[in-house]
């Protein structure tokens, strides 16, 4: 067996234990590892819908201005290491299975074992410090407050990207529930950035208790050229423009995020020119948000799954393809509104293709399918998820129909995979 099949194997056995709420594992098992979130620099981010997106923005800019970046986000989309990126770039399999590794001896000796996505956040940290970053962009996995990447003492910026309705069960049933949570990555004396507008109180009154100086955007200096172009999403800021290699109509509002966190970061100390932040933006990829795979026929795969993410998208397939239906590939975990979806889409589509990710969350294809079919649009669902995606390309090839995979990020991979398959 391989460093690889170790490191894999004990992150299967991390994994029994699931979701275990509380930061004191994750701090025990990082003290125990020299602290290495306390080494390098860190802008954490939070927020509901637009993290990743986000992170990866500010991380390409951060790596055109000349700063070796770090960036930690999930899920994972094409595989384990593509949580774990310095300067754009997966890390190698051997170095996280070094790491991976390395933490397994020290985890064998704790009582109180870490789960898998705590071994994998303290990876990311020590990731840092062994690849010399100047700087890391680290995403929360979910809400903040007991978030285990939430171990930072001093980061150089707090960021959340907006608030929106998701994981109710955990967070809250209202977004001031929701927003108490996010706004627990605040930390004493250290500033933060919010960039949307919802339970803004909430928001104001954690930076208060925790003396935080609180930056909210600007879109006055903000003004979009163009967001319906299968090419990139095109706008000005300060009367500059700025081509943005990413799709979807969403992303205007992410990149105002990541401009104005440029900005703040200057502010604290850091060169980053507007040159950085135009050829940042400009080679910034991005798998899985409205991310175009195939252009004959076309076919998009878009992580969208909680009520506004699914919003956005529908948003985005107006904005692109005009009064044009869409063929839609949608597979969901049962713990999302799903049965909103209908409602959301159902003027757009044409037809649905219900499948099921490999997921113990998922949702059963033909319960999706049913919710559909229920409001009068044509829905079949696969129990394989490779013959659904088969079969939606077939159609979409057939009649023309552009193809939109939705509803989990966690599709992503096995999508990918299927349609590389097909001619």
């Amino acid at each position: 067996m391989n460093d690889l099949d170790k490191a894999a194997a004990f992150l299967k056995k991390t994994s029994v234990r699931g979701i275990v709420t509380g930061l004191s594992r994750a701090e025990e098992l990082l003290r125990r590892m020299g602290d290495p979130q306390e080494k390098v620099p860190i802008i954490h981010v939070s927020g509901t819908n637009g993290k990743g997106s986000f992170g990866a923005m500010l991380t390409s800019v951060l790596k055109s201005a000349g700063y070796r970046t770090g960036g930690f986000s999930s899920p994972a989309l094409t595989g384990l290491t593509d949580s774990f990126r310095v300067n754009c770039e997966e890390i190698s399999e051997k170095k996280l299975a070094d790491i991976i590794l390395d933490i397994a001896d020290i985890w064998e000796t704790m009582d109180d074992k870490p789960t898998e996505f705590e071994v994998l956040t303290a990876a990311a940290y020590e990731m840092f410090v062994r690849e010399k970053c100047d700087v890391a962009v680290v995403e929360c996995g979910l809400g903040g407050d007991l978030d285990s990447t939430n171990v930072i003492s001093s980061p150089l910026l707090s960021v959340i990207t907006n608030i929106q309705r998701d994981h109710c069960g955990i967070l809250g049933s209202t977004l001031e529930e929701i927003a108490a949570h996010k706004a627990g990555i605040i930390k004493p004396g250290r500033p933060v950035y919010y960039g949307g507008s919802a339970a803004l109180k909430v928001i104001k009154a954690a930076a208060e208790r925790n003396s935080s100086r609180l930056y909210l955007p600007e879109p006055e200096d903000f003004r979009l050229i163009s967001d319906n172009e299968l090419t990139g999403t095109r706008f000005t800021y300060k009367d500059r423009e700025i081509t943005l290699s990413l799709l979807g109509t969403y992303q205007f509002a992410n990149a105002i995020n990541a401009v104005s966190c440029a900005e703040i970061l200057n502010e604290l100390g850091l060169s980053i020119p507007y040159s950085a932040v135009q050829q940042g933006l400009a080679d910034v990829k991005w798998h899985g948000r409205f991310e175009l795979m195939r252009k004959e026929p076309i076919v998009i795969s878009d992580g969208a799954h909680n009520p506004d993410g699914i919003r956005q998208a529908a948003d985005s397939i107006r904005k692109y393809f005009g009064g044009r239906k869409v063929a839609l590939l949608i597979g969901v975990m049962a713990d999302k509104e799903y049965c909103l979806y209908p409602e959301l889409l159902g003027e757009l589509t044409e037809c649905v293709f219900a499948v099921a990710p490999d997921n113990p969350r998922s949702l059963d294809s033909r319960k999706l399918a049913g919710v559909f079919s229920e409001k009068g649009i044509p829905a079949e669902a696969f129990t394989v998820l490779e013959k659904g995606v088969s079969a939606a390309y077939d159609y979409a090839k057939r009649t023309g129909t552009p193809l939109i995979a939705l509803g989990s990020l966690y599709m992503y991979r096995q999508f990918t995979e299927a349609l590389s398959k097909l001619k």
